[in-house]
């Protein structure tokens, strides 16, 4: 059964107030948290076979971060319609990317978009603070298959305070 892992990107900097939000950087616990979710993947064999994450300069640096721990061997794909975008979005573009074989797909964006597309799935509200990585198994054959209707289950949740560092 197809995994979805859905990461909400690391934590960003509001220390420069003249950059526009999408250009807005990890800071420095930002910078700390996104490698731990890698190794947290490579420990728990959870490594994705395909990465999709905003065009967002704090959702690329998480990504990057990311990846390099996981042992990730593909190249991410960034997606501008995942700034911001709410769940029906993401799914779509899911749906438009998932023509890959990958039985795990990992999408990193925003909130309010991640929380609410792991209610939609699980049919439970949990809280996704900066950092966050919810995993769902999902009853589809394909990624092209996936309805913000699909069933899906809550097989793990972690967050940045509970992870090793």
């Amino acid at each position: 059964m197809p995994t979805l892992l859905l990461l909400r990107h690391a934590k960003s900097s509001w220390k420069d107030a003249g950059l526009e939000d999408h250009e807005r950087p990890l800071n420095t616990r930002g910078r700390r948290d996104a490698p731990r979710v890698g190794e947290l993947l490579a420990e728990l064999d959870l490594v994705p076979g395909v990465v999709i994450g905003s065009t967002a300069t704090r959702v690329r640096e998480t990504v990057r971060a990311m990846v390099d721990r996981a042992g990730f061997g593909g190249e991410p794909v960034f997606d501008e319609s995942l700034y911001q975008a709410a769940p029906d979005r993401i799914v779509e573009v899911i749906r438009r990317h998932g023509a890959a074989k990958a039985d795990r797909l990992m999408i990193v964006g925003h909130n309010p978009g991640i929380e609410d597309l792991v209610a939609h799935l699980t049919g439970e509200f949990h809280s996704m603070p900066t950092a966050a990585l919810a995993r769902i198994v999902l009853p589809i054959g394909t990624w092209n298959e996936l309805r913000l209707e699909s069933s899906g289950r809550l097989a793990g949740l972690w967050r940045p305070k509970e992870l090793a560092g």
